[in-house]
């Protein structure tokens, strides 16, 4: 059954308009933060909160799920991040026929020697665009868990280390099913965010047009930082202090998912990791040296809905699983008030 999708009014907000840095380093951060995402919005227009996103993704080290229906700029997302940092990219067109060795590579007889050498396949790059992820196989998603958990990849016995910074970014459409594959509680459990795009404002729609009456911005879009300075930065961010108060929030929202009646699957230790890095680098990008119970508030949703599994008997309460996440951090609030 398609996931039922949600006017942008209900999502959890964002904050985006970061407050005065609080150190040195945490400015150099949020400079560099702001000057990457303003980079991106040229070619993204109208979606502030999906960018930051974006930029959350990629300082706590983690793997992005751009979810939502066709021709709302899931892709032209991917591909302006991995043009605005400097990182090499590579793009995997997913069908499904896809098999795995064509995403990590293979072993290749050489004639003239009569060796097999390894010849690297496209998830070798730093930046990883997997378009339509649901169209693969689940023999050919599952090649990329050791990759998105690890870090590297194995063949034949030979671990093969990926080069950082190291991201996956993948798209589905949750609406169109003929083809396609679901994608399995591990797989999506990789992923540090999900998001979803929705559709432009109408003057957002009408600056679009414009922006492309003679040449796409992607065409020009220039990088503004380095692979090394995106490493530094995600370093940097591990630095950042989770207090306690903080670090008790959001434990208990998570383990409130396992408990939660109308819930078949909670969220999983991961999710809490996932919180803890994302808010991280939250607080990073907003020039903090803390992290904030509104930071952990803003990332609840986008970290951990994707993780969740709606018991079949309660769809009649509740649209979906991040409809019971919601209810969990209301509840949350109001014990904290």
């Amino acid at each position: 059954m398609p996931r039922k999708r949600r006017e942008p009014a209900e999502r959890m907000k964002l904050t985006v308009t970061p407050p005065p840095p609080e150190t040195y380093q945490a400015a150099q951060l949020a400079g560099l933060a702001r000057q990457i995402i303003t980079n991106v919005e040229r070619v993204i227009v109208g979606k502030p909160e999906q960018v930051t996103l974006a930029i959350v993704g990629l300082f706590a080290e983690g793997h992005i799920l751009f979810e939502d229906v066709p021709g709302v700029a899931k892709t032209m997302l991917s591909r302006a991040v991995a043009q605005s940092v400097g990182c090499s990219f590579k793009r995997i067109q997913c069908t499904p026929d896809l098999q795995p060795e064509h995403v990590v590579g293979d072993f290749i007889l050489d004639p003239t020697t009569g060796r097999k050498d390894f010849r690297f396949g496209p998830l070798f790059s730093q930046m990883v665009l997997v378009d339509e992820i649901n169209r693969a196989s689940p023999r050919t998603q599952s090649a990329l868990l050791e990759a998105m958990g690890e870090g590297m990849v194995t063949m034949d016995r030979v671990s093969y280390r990926l080069e950082k910074p190291f991201m996956v970014m993948a798209t589905q459409n949750p609406i169109e099913q003929e083809g396609t594959f679901r994608l399995p509680e591990a797989q999506m459990d990789r992923f540090l965010l999900r998001v979803s795009l929705g559709y432009p404002g109408v003057e957002e729609e009408k600056e679009m047009c414009r922006r492309v009456q003679t040449q796409h911005p992607i065409e020009t879009l220039t990088a503004v930082t380095t692979a090394d300075q995106i490493v530094k930065c995600q370093q940097g961010v591990r630095e950042i202090t989770v207090g306690p108060d903080a670090c008790d929030y959001l434990v208990a929202l998570t383990r409130a998912t396992r408990e939660h009646a109308a819930l078949r699957l909670g969220a999983s230790p991961r999710g809490s990791l996932g919180l803890y890095r994302a808010a991280q680098s939250l607080a990073a990008i907003q020039g903090q040296s803390a992290v904030s119970i509104d930071q952990i508030q803003a990332l609840i949703e986008p970290v951990l809905a994707h993780r969740l599994l709606l018991r079949r008997e309660a769809v009649k309460d509740y649209p979906d699983a991040a409809a019971v996440l919601r209810e969990i951090a209301a509840k949350a609030a109001a014990g904290r008030a």
